[in-house]
């Protein structure tokens, strides 16, 4: 039900979806440009129309009471900050101990304006030994573009720069923030 119920928002708002998810069980999803809580609501339309599940994090302080149980249904996992092996290395750990997981996440790491990318998603990606699978969310076209899964060398800048150019020409819900 929730699948058909996402299927029609999505024809209705006339979004469309291009592209397959690889067959592999475990890979990072990139979603950019991230610039507005709409790009969220059509992730998990997205999410729910392809009839995956997500892993994508939070601050742990928002994991409380009643969002804390709706936050977890839909896959979020809440991160200790203060953690001594950091996001990457509990991200690392999570994808280690899961036989299946897809870990999205937006690399500009906020909405706001950003000068750069954060690099946490190509370490996890590289120390798991998972692809990383860029997804556009182009708000002109209305379409989310996914993109052939990539994989991380040792290079981590010269990764980021490669998977930062094949979002050339992608129109987010605010430009102006891109």
């Amino acid at each position: 039900m929730l699948n058909w119920c996402a299927k029609k928002l999505l024809s209705l708002s006339h979004w469309q979806i291009k592209g397959q998810l690889p067959k592999q069980s475990k890979f990072v999803i990139i979603v950019a440009p991230h610039t507005s809580n709409w790009d969220f609501i059509i992730g998990l339309l997205v999410m729910f129309s392809l009839n995956i599940r997500v892993t994508f994090l939070g601050k742990k302080s928002i994991f409380i009471g009643p969002f804390k149980w709706l936050l977890e249904k839909l896959g979020g996992v809440g991160i200790d900050r203060s953690h001594p092996h950091g996001i990457v290395g509990q991200m690392v750990t999570l994808f280690n101990r899961s036989d299946k997981m897809i870990l999205g996440l937006a690399p500009e790491g906020t909405r706001s304006k950003t000068v750069e990318w954060k690099k946490g998603f190509l370490h996890i990606a590289q120390q798991a030994k998972v692809p990383v699978v860029p997804i556009s969310l182009d708000f002109s076209k209305k379409e989310v573009t996914i993109m052939s899964a990539q994989q991380v060398s040792d290079d981590i800048d010269g990764s980021l720069s490669q998977i930062k150019s094949l979002y050339a020409g992608v129109c987010a819900k605010n430009p102006h923030l891109v």
